[in-house]
């Protein structure tokens, strides 16, 4: 059983920064690997990043490559999603999930956190 709890999220101007943390517990985390997702208002939830149980491989969706960052600190049982150049479309509720294998659909995800808001001016 693993319990995921975001945080990080908030109100940034486009062409800003944040960063979200996923903080895991149960003692089986490091067996999983974590993704991140996004909902946006009246689309799917979508995949934006994942990572490997060692955080050796890591997998990003091509609409945020090059702008954010995923890696994690088992030590700490956190997952870290480091935003950059915000545009006004990353607006959505982000969700820290994980999962058996690293994969990027939602119904391969075992576990969800609650999400956090982020919005993006213009």
């Amino acid at each position: 059983q693993v319990q995921l709890v975001e945080s990080g999220g908030g109100l940034v101007q486009a062409g800003g920064s944040l960063r979200l943390s996923c903080a895991a517990s149960g003692r089986t985390f490091r067996r999983y690997f974590m993704g991140w997702f996004r909902q946006a208002p009246g689309k799917e939830r979508e995949f934006v990043a994942g990572i490997n149980w060692s955080g050796g491989s890591t997998n990003v969706a091509d609409s945020v490559k090059g702008r954010f960052t995923i890696s994690r600190d088992s030590a700490k049982n956190t997952v870290y999603l480091q935003m950059n150049s915000l545009k006004p479309e990353d607006t959505a509720v982000y969700y820290c999930a994980a999962s058996g294998g690293l994969g990027t659909l939602r119904r391969e995800y075992d576990y969800w956190g609650q999400g956090t808001q982020v919005t993006v001016s213009s």
